[in-house]
């Protein structure tokens, strides 16, 4: 889960593509009754830019399973959603910081793995909730 940045620059190679399974660390799954299931899929490329800022483009993808949320009955649901984030060398709060040599994308795809998530989870489409009338 690493690019190594000042590699590819002596290799004149300022773009790649990357993609490898990340098992998200214990208590990101924020969806009530629900877990991820299985390991996330991340692909993605990057551009390594002039001030050696570094364009990371990619989508994370994975399966939440659990209880619905209306009826608690079994349900599934597949994310995937895509992300640009920027990694600059300098302390900057509206983009991710690296070293100048290697970026290490763990926050960020945890980061994107919480952002991706939905409110809430349905067992199907149209779920009207417990039907408190069937006895």
């Amino acid at each position: 889960m690493k690019i190594q940045v000042q590699k590819q620059i002596a290799l004149k190679q300022f773009s790649g593509n990357f993609e490898f399974l990340f098992e998200p660390p214990e208590g990101t799954c924020l969806v009530p009754l629900c877990k991820i299931n299985g390991a996330v899929k991340v692909n993605g490329s990057f551009e390594i830019y002039d001030d050696d800022s570094v364009g990371v483009n990619f989508t994370v993808e994975y399966l939440l399973i659990g209880q619905c949320s209306y009826c608690l009955n079994d349900a599934k649901q597949t994310v995937k959603q895509d992300f640009d984030v920027l990694f600059v060398t300098e302390d900057d709060p509206d983009n991710y910081t690296y070293d100048g040599r290697v970026i290490d994308l763990t926050t960020a795809v945890t980061d994107a793995i919480l952002f991706s998530q939905p409110n809430l989870i349905l067992c199907k489409e149209d779920c009207g909730g417990i039907d408190v009338n069937n006895k």
